[in-house]
């Protein structure tokens, strides 16, 4: 088992969007990431009533990602997942080395 650092938020705060949980129950979302821990591997969290497990946590760089990664955050494109990003968090740049915890889920049936 690996050992991680400290949560720096709740398990709750990990999927808020409405776009986003509606993408997560329909299961084309299927990962977050995050600046910081929300949860840890085996932690589980409802979404509109549906149980979702936390099955892996792991850090990427963002110059990582692709659309396949992208996609399984909820959006089309690397792009659009880019422009959303940096639109969100005004002055931030995107930077390829930038490390971002990656929280992978699945509904629990």
């Amino acid at each position: 088992m690996s050992t991680y650092p400290p949560k720096t938020c709740t398990i709750d705060k990990l999927v808020t969007n409405k776009a986003m949980i509606k993408l997560a129950l329909s299961g084309q979302k299927t990962r977050q990431g995050r600046n910081g821990i929300y949860a840890y591997p085996g932690e589980e969290f409802d979404l509109d009533g549906v149980r979702f497990k936390v099955t892996e946590l792991k850090q990427e760089r963002l110059g990582d990602m692709d659309d396949a990664a992208a996609r399984a955050e909820g959006y089309d494109s690397l792009e659009t997942y880019k422009n959303l990003i940096l639109a969100m968090h005004k002055g931030m740049q995107w930077q390829p080395e930038a490390r971002v915890w990656v929280h992978y889920f699945k509904a629990v049936r």
